[in-house]
């Protein structure tokens, strides 16, 4: 009895060696090895979100260098403390006006 399927094409790729090491090969690489291709999307994401991060932080760092480098003037001191902490002289009376889009806003926020 002859075995039929030696002489199909697509028995004779299955059965090579080769094809079956590359396939075991690249399913390790890809679901089992500890640097995975997954694993590395993953890491990719981490390193990206971190650089954002990064980003976010360097700009803040020079908006506050910004403001200490304006706060070392006496009169910017006090524009800050009356706008900031509603601070006032002796002399002096505040009143505070407020919206209602104001509250609105502070309320869904």
């Amino acid at each position: 009895m002859k075995n039929s399927f030696k002489d199909k094409p697509w028995f004779k790729v299955a059965s090579n060696k080769y094809i079956w090491v590359l396939l075991f090969f690249c399913t390790w690489m890809f679901f089992l090895d500890n640097y995975s291709f997954f694993d590395h999307r993953i890491l990719d994401k981490q390193i990206e979100d971190l650089e954002d991060n990064a980003d976010y932080y360097q700009q803040e760092i020079k908006k506050d260098q910004k403001n200490i480098k304006q706060l070392k003037n006496s009169e910017q001191i006090e524009k800050y403390a009356r706008e900031k902490y509603y601070m006032k002289k002796d002399s002096e009376d505040i009143y505070i006006i407020e919206f209602e889009s104001d509250t609105i806003e502070k309320a869904t926020n």
